[in-house]
């Protein structure tokens, strides 16, 4: 009981903020990027919170349950990605001062890629909110109070109102105090289970020798971690709630030296989450994978321990459901709605994303019911938008040197998604279907660049005619 009354409190408090913030949040710079303002502290925790979901979380402490320490790469993929982007492309990203990776599309290569761009990722970010929903339902269901799908239902509705309520404006600032909420409880839980499993001593002497083998495992080859490297990690190269946060910096320095910061802070957390999992394979072999870190929080903490740390968890998850609802709502409005309508003034454009956040997350809401896995719908949506876009956005910062066009970005995104969404259809038995991800990646290279080479073939012919 005390579990749901601390729960509740933060539930409440979220809210608050939301209602606190509103009538800050009114015109669409406040609403869909913080006024661009974001300092370096604020950035820096948004870019974690956001990245420390259902992934890092409930589906990361189940892959250290089921392989052991070769499951901190889904994170450790993250931090990469996040390098890659510091080094390379924080700056422009934040130079171009717009308000979504869509529009960034366009101008890198028109309206018409502006537009696919819209749809795939206004899709395929469905499968990321869903994830998180289906995370939350496991964490709260422990509780012993109510199903996960009641619990699904709940943490929409809290996420949504807030999100609704006063977007970018109130998320920059939740989630810095959210990160550092789930910081601590990280670490509060892996000392914990340290301690119950004997130390690292104990755990060795537990759990197979495979569970400790690292990079690499029997269980977890060079495939699957290219893979992991190039799906996972591109998400964080080229992102649309990664770049929102980049959008929302205060100048480009602070978005670079924030991405550099996050990636560094990833690190330590993947390590101490996946050992998180591991103890929980020590201690409580017959859960289910995913039900790892919220099964090890509520036998091992008193219960008002054991309530923050549960607010923790469920912090890290509205922290990443919000921003990447918002990031969907916004995209709709701006690079869909308002292609069709552009006289829509700002106050009916911010309503229009509001309502457009509240049909998304039921979207979502809807999906999770049905998958009811977390890594399963992040990989769904990660592959899909991976294999789609990725390319051609990188390639696009340097389109005069690469003599890339639209044409070939067209082909690149059409092809590499259409391969990498065949490849995560269940049900669906097709040779070669687990390799297509990377098959999906590689192809969006190839058409990029070959249907670039035709088009300005093309094209020198028509003018010699």
């Amino acid at each position: 009981m005390i579990q749901l009354i601390i729960i509740a409190i933060y539930a409440l408090a979220m809210l608050g903020i939301g209602l606190g913030m509103r009538k800050k949040a009114a015109d669409q710079d406040s609403f869909f990027v913080a006024q661009r303002r974001g300092t370096l502290p604020f950035i820096t925790g948004s870019l974690i919170a956001t990245a420390l979901g259902g992934s890092a979380t409930i589906g990361m402490a189940g892959l250290g349950f089921e392989q052991g320490l070769t499951g901190a790469w889904w994170l450790i993929a993250g931090s990469a990605g996040l390098l890659v982007l510091g080094l390379f492309f924080s700056k422009k990203v934040r130079s171009a001062a717009l308000y979504t990776l869509p529009e960034l599309a366009e101008k890198q290569y028109g309206r018409r890629l502006g537009i696919s761009a819209s749809i795939l990722i206004v899709i395929a970010w469905i499968g990321v909110v869903a994830g998180q929903i289906v995370a939350a339902g496991r964490i709260l269901s422990i509780t012993g109070m109510g199903s996960m799908t009641l619990w699904m239902i709940i943490f929409t509705a809290v996420f949504v109102a807030y999100t609704i309520l006063a977007g970018q404006y109130s998320l920059i600032r939740t989630d810095f105090f959210q990160s550092a909420i789930l910081f601590i409880g990280v670490f509060i839980t892996l000392t914990m289970v340290v301690i119950r499993v004997g130390g690292i001593n104990g755990m060795q002497t537990s759990l197979p020798w495979e569970y400790f083998s690292f990079p690499l495992s029997p269980n977890f080859n060079f495939k699957t971690l290219l893979s992991i490297l190039i799906l996972v990690g591109a998400t964080y190269v080229v992102g649309p709630d990664i770049y929102t946060r980049l959008f929302s910096s205060r100048e480009e320095k602070t978005a670079q030296r924030a991405t550099f910061l996050s990636a560094f802070i990833f690190i330590p957390l993947a390590i101490a989450i996946t050992i998180i999992g591991m103890g929980a394979k020590i201690l409580y072999p017959q859960i289910s994978p995913e039900m790892a870190f919220p099964h090890v929080i509520n036998t091992s903490f008193t219960p008002f321990l054991g309530g923050l740390v549960l607010a923790a968890l469920v912090a890290a998850l509205m922290s990443s459901a919000d921003t990447c609802l918002l990031s969907q709502g916004v995209i709709l409005t701006q690079d869909i709605v308002k292609r069709f309508h552009p006289a829509i003034d700002e106050k009916r454009t911010i309503l229009i994303t509001r309502l457009n956040i509240l049909l998304l997350g039921l979207l979502a809401l809807g999906l999770a019911i049905a998958i009811k896995g977390v890594i399963s719908s992040l990989l769904f949506a990660y592959t899909v938008f991976s294999c789609g876009l990725v390319v051609p956005i990188i390639a696009g910062f340097y389109k005069d040197k690469l003599k890339v066009t639209p044409k070939g970005a067209m082909a690149a995104l059409a092809g590499g998604g259409l391969i990498g969404l065949l490849g995560e259809i269940p049900g669906l038995d097709i040779p070669l279907k687990e390799d297509f991800g990377l098959i999906g990646f590689a192809v969006s290279a190839i058409l990029l660049f070959t249907v670039s080479s035709l088009s300005r073939n093309t094209n020198k012919l028509e003018r010699m005619i």
